[in-house]
């Protein structure tokens, strides 16, 4: 008798176990759902900007800053594209600091025939000084000495359309506002690193454009965003985050809008949309986004590090639960229907993958990439895991960053 009450006693405590176990597994997913849906229309709600080509007569002076490091292979192309704009060249000048180079990209930058192009050694500036983010005072160096009042950051291994400038004045006459955030697009072959990855960062675009609309965080790409000089020394630059090796972009991003949180903004036009290139390993892919998510604990913008934890501990469901599935397969009931763990992992996943592509789709047209949404289902497994690996090293590890070992 006293078995059989032992018994019903587990019986019960496991079902209630069970039963929490799917109330809060589906809170979680709920919440991520709402969210990514919540992101979708937001997304359609930006405004297409139309920039004027025809009769164009610009009013602001822009400096166009980049900081470069052992780009031998990319600079060149770089500063054709910036050369080749429909802007003016009179309103507009392009300032490269190399950053300790050790190949000929100095020597490069300086045969360029631009003439309004300028080179700034920050090795000649450093001396054998030693920092832990070298880009930003690179970005900071140039700054001080821009002569425009709009300061445009992109990177030596982007390409930009010829309207690039001329849309990005456009939009900051039209708005003024303070931060712009504008679109990056990463062009990729069938390889399937540069695919995923070009995927993956679609993704982010699309969470860009619609997070810094509706201003529930921050969230931008140095290869293409824009800030009033002004804006930028009113903050004090880099100040108090110039020890955080990455974080050029957001950390500078949410200092100019907790100043000024009315003027920052996201720019959706195709003409602004600059192109930059895949890492051609695995292994620099890890790299790079271990690099990204090392700055979530460093975010001031606290909006920003709860969706990221919300976001992680989605994907860390999805790793987790088909291995309790292994060890304990237990049922949980829905609607008096009985299922196992692993159908309920099975139908979260398609769930997740089909409002995420509901999401997606908008933005892929936007960046002309519809097609690659057919792969979308394919890659799921591979992104859910390097999520997991790269939310944990960039929290707990270290990573390269241009032959440079940082923590």
């Amino acid at each position: 008798m006293q078995n059989l009450t032992s018994l019903r006693r587990t019986l019960v405590r496991q079902t209630i176990m069970q039963q929490a176990l799917l109330i809060i597994l589906l809170l979680i997913f709920g919440a991520y759902f709402s969210l990514i849906l919540y992101y979708w229309r937001s997304w359609l709600n930006i405004p297409d900007h139309k920039a004027q080509i025809q009769n164009y007569q610009p009013a602001t002076r822009i400096s166009v800053i980049i900081a470069a490091r052992n780009e031998e292979e990319n600079i060149a192309a770089c500063l054709d594209s910036i050369a080749s704009q429909f802007y003016p060249k009179e309103f507009f000048e392009v300032i490269v600091v190399d950053d300790h180079s050790t190949d000929k990209t100095a020597e490069i930058i300086s045969a360029h025939p631009a003439t309004n192009l300028r080179l700034i050694s920050l090795k000649d500036i450093l001396a054998d000084q030693k920092l832990n983010s070298y880009k930003k005072k690179a970005i900071e160096t140039a700054v001080r000495q821009a002569t425009g009042e709009l300061i445009v950051t992109t990177d030596a291994d982007c390409i930009v359309t010829q309207h690039w400038l001329q849309t990005l004045a456009s939009f900051y006459e039209q708005y003024e506002p303070a931060f712009i955030a504008a679109p990056v697009s990463i062009d990729c072959s069938n390889k399937f690193i540069e695919f995923f990855q070009a995927l993956d960062f679609m993704t982010l675009q699309g969470i860009t454009g619609a997070s810094v609309h509706k201003k529930i965080h921050s969230m931008c790409n140095g290869a293409n965003m824009a800030y009033t000089k002004k804006a930028f020394e009113e903050v004090g630059g880099f100040a108090g985050i110039d020890d955080i090796a990455s974080g050029d972009d957001m950390l500078l991003m949410h200092k100019i809008y907790k100043r000024y949180p009315g003027k920052v903004m996201f720019l959706k036009s195709k003409d602004a949309i600059v192109h930059t290139q895949p890492v051609n390993s695995t292994g620099e892919f890890f790299s790079q986004r271990i690099r990204w998510a090392s700055k979530a604990g460093k975010y001031d913008d606290k909006r920003i590090f709860a969706v990221l934890l919300l976001v992680y501990i989605v994907n860390v469901v999805l790793v987790v639960l088909p291995v309790i599935a292994v060890f304990r397969n237990f049922q949980c009931s829905i609607l008096n229907a009985q299922f196992s763990i692993l159908e309920v992992w099975l139908c979260l996943l398609i769930l997740k993958t089909f409002v995420e592509l509901i999401f997606l789709y908008p933005v892929a047209k936007f960046f002309n990439k519809q097609s690659m949404l057919l792969a979308f289902p394919l890659m799921q497994p591979y992104h859910i895991i390097y999520t997991v690996i790269a939310g944990w090293l960039g929290s707990f590890g270290s990573y390269s960053w241009k032959e440079r070992k940082v923590k």
